[in-house]
């Protein structure tokens, strides 16, 4: 093999490495997200976690946040809850960090 194909292979190979890490983070991010949101709309236990799940799954619905901003939105709306785009968009970053932290430190 030559160093050419030696480099191209460790390049994939870190690729993949870090779309894996960029899925987890995102995935535990919407987790904590959604909890935070099940805790606004006064939610515990189990009602809690599956609401967060419920929001992990809107992400599937199309690329980018806003589909999960948008389910949000809609239920804190539907609770009498009132949060601003801005507000909801400040928590994602917030959470992102946190969830990154967590992924690389293998929680």
């Amino acid at each position: 093999m030559t160093a050419f194909d030696d480099r191209r292979n460790a390049f994939e190979k870190q690729f993949a490495h870090d779309e894996d890490l960029r899925f987890k983070a995102t995935a535990r991010r919407n987790k904590l997200f959604g909890l935070w949101v099940a805790e606004r709309l006064g939610k515990t236990g189990e009602d809690a976690e599956s609401y967060a799940k419920s929001v992990v799954l809107a992400d599937f619905e199309e690329a980018g946040d806003a589909d999960v901003l948008r389910k949000v939105s809609k239920d804190l709306e539907a609770a009498g809850q009132s949060a601003g785009e801005t507000e909801l968009t400040a928590k994602l970053v917030q959470l992102t960090e946190r969830a990154i932290e967590e992924v690389k430190a293998g929680r």
